[in-house]
């Protein structure tokens, strides 16, 4: 049985959530908080297996709650936000940088056209959300303490172009470690999949280009890839790459999903695999399900550089275990590593 308790200051979307998650055989709904102070002493009381956080809360907020409980007591946390501006995605993502694990959007009604689809993802995610082993965060730093071995990186003679990551679940806190140990400098562009809900890629984009020294941006069409830039795959939308005289060019696309992935991290890596080949650097990151295994098993083939990271460092190792499985992967990374790695893999 997973004991859950709900962070939420309305009423009304605390009643349909307990309702939601009641439903579940699997699932009990051990306590319910109004404000991020009493959500701190109910995590402390009840030791629940996963608690669910509102973000904008009196008396202490998503942010400040799931600083202290990371601090203190280590629960997984599963944000619930409804993103609806700035302020909040910007207290979002800091609670995902102080450990909580996914960030979802909240539910709608069950009158709603969206409700069913809505309800499967946040069920979904606090199954698996729930068995994940949490550490206990530094209240400053807001990160666990590095591995003390540093993973060798192969020596490539070939002149890359282009770096493509994807990742789901546990990809903004990948992204964010590595992103933010990357020079300015980094010779580069990176394209990027992150699933995430509708609604939160530019707060996904704000926060890493305000951590991060490379500059960082949604991806627009027809935009030239430039070094020391990232570009994030926009909602429901497929991020491709094309190729013209003046090199590799942004092409976003609405083709239809790939699974129930737009964007796709397969799309991405496929396309890549296509135009760049053997001068092409692939990575996937933490993620549930499979998306991306099968793109990066395209760009193994075409010679590129492959790599995943490793199930240690990994909130959910479904994209990179599947891509291990097929056989797509050159090398299995610890995240700490990742930025060091990527850096010895372009060095002239």
């Amino acid at each position: 049985m997973i004991r859950i308790l709900i962070v939420e200051d309305s009423i009304v979307v605390g009643m349909l959530l307990k309702a939601m998650l009641n439903s579940e055989k699997d699932f009990e709904v051990v306590g319910q908080a109004c404000n991020g102070e009493e959500g701190v002493r109910l995590a402390r009381e009840l030791k629940p297996d996963l608690i669910t956080m509102d973000i904008r809360m009196p008396v202490m907020d998503g942010f400040e709650a799931t600083r202290e409980i990371m601090s203190t007591n280590p629960v997984p946390i599963v944000v619930i936000s409804s993103s609806v501006d700035a302020e909040e995605l910007r207290i979002t993502f800091r609670a995902i940088e102080m450990g909580a694990l996914a960030v979802i959007e909240k539910p709608f009604g069950p009158k709603h056209p969206e409700y069913d689809k809505g309800r499967r993802v946040m069920i979904d995610t606090i199954r698996a959300m729930a068995s994940i082993r949490v550490v206990m965060r530094d209240r400053k730093a807001g990160r666990t303490r590095s591995p003390e071995f540093i993973q060798p990186a192969p020596l490539h003679d070939k002149p890359y172009e282009v770096v493509a990551i994807g990742c789901s679940t546990g990809g903004p806190q990948a992204l964010k470690a590595i992103l933010s140990t990357l020079p300015a400098s980094f010779p580069l562009p990176i394209v990027i999949v992150q699933h995430i809900s509708a609604g939160f890629v530019t707060g996904l984009v704000s926060w890493l280009d305000s951590v991060c020294p490379m500059h960082i941006e949604i991806a627009k069409q027809g935009s030239l890839l430039l070094p020391g830039h990232v570009y994030i795959a926009p909602d429901k939308t497929h991020l491709e790459l094309r190729r013209s005289h003046t090199g590799l060019l942004v092409h976003l696309s609405h083709a239809p999903l790939i699974g129930q992935f737009r964007p796709s991290a397969t799309a991405l890596l496929q396309s890549v695999a296509s135009v760049s080949s053997d001068r092409a650097i692939g990575v996937l990151l933490s993620g549930m399900g499979d998306d991306g295994a099968t793109g990066l098993l395209a760009l193994h083939q075409s010679k590129g550089h492959t790599f995943v990271q490793d199930k240690q460092s990994a909130v959910i190792y479904g994209m990179p275990g599947v891509a291990l499985d097929m056989g797509a992967v050159d090398e299995v990374v610890n995240l700490d590593q990742i930025a060091m790695y990527m850096q010895n893999l372009v060095k002239s």
